[in-house]
């Protein structure tokens, strides 16, 4: 009997150049989405906060409860977690009134303690290890903070500070190509690198998002919420279409 490496699938895909594209996607899909429920329809933050809550939770009961990856209830899932998060922000940020940079730095303190408590509970905080329930119940809670984190550091950066919605999409997808230059050229680990590109692709998001629905006045292009939500919804769909979806791989044991 001798020991062989295997490799067990996960239940996320594969990190790739296509996962980052549609990442993008949602989280621009999450901010004119949540914005049109809030604001176009005028549903006000606590009930589109209660919506896309109870819309996430329900998808990310039904992931866990999958037995392997399943492309199109993950991005619905991710979506969802984007969506609520600009909702969730945008309550805790004017409703109630915490402000941007102080829910900014609230929101990076859930996601500090969320890998730590992950990474003391499994050993791990590698989206290659997120193939059992605990895992994948923290690497959604993860997920969540992360996305409402995104939506008060973009609003933080477009609305208080000189640059602006086209000046913040600059500095965030400059920060991410920073990202990705350290990936190709250094030792950095690579889960680092994926966690602080996971959560700037959420402000990245939400600044490009704005920029295409605020009045003109405001900075923005003043396009029509449901329809810019319409356009990048059918996007991502044809990008689920056309480019491969495959689950992660997380080196396993097996006996030969």
């Amino acid at each position: 009997m001798t020991d062989d490496r295997r490799d067990v699938l996960t239940k996320v895909p594969a990190v790739t150049l296509g996962f980052w594209i549609i990442k993008i996607l949602a989280t621009t899909l999450g901010e004119t989405g949540g914005d049109t429920v809030t604001m176009t329809m005028g549903l006000g933050y606590l009930v589109g906060t209660a919506i896309f809550l109870g819309l996430l939770v329900l998808l990310v009961v039904a992931q866990i409860a999958a037995t392997r990856f399943r492309p199109a209830l993950y991005w619905a899932t991710i979506i969802a977690s984007t969506t609520a998060g600009t909702t969730i922000a945008d309550f805790a940020d004017r409703s109630l009134g915490i402000g941007y940079a102080g829910g900014a730095a609230l929101l990076l303190a859930c996601v500090v303690a969320s890998l730590i408590a992950w990474r003391l509970t499994t050993g791990s905080v590698s989206v290659a290890t997120v193939r059992t329930p605990r895992a994948e119940a923290f690497y959604w809670l993860t997920i969540t903070f992360s996305q409402t984190l995104g939506t008060a550091l973009g609003d933080w950066v477009a609305d208080d500070t000189p640059l602006g919605y086209g000046g913040g999409a600059l500095l965030f997808g400059a920060a991410i190509a920073v990202l990705a230059l350290l990936y190709w050229r250094s030792s950095v680990s690579r889960v680092a690198l994926f966690w602080a590109a996971f959560i700037l692709t959420r402000p990245l998001g939400a600044t490009v998002g704005d920029f295409l629905d605020k009045p003109v006045a405001d900075g923005g292009l003043d396009f029509s919420r449901p329809l810019a939500s319409l356009v990048l919804g059918v996007a991502i769909v044809a990008l689920l279409l056309l480019i491969p979806q495959r689950a992660g791989r997380h080196p396993g044991e097996a006996t030969a």
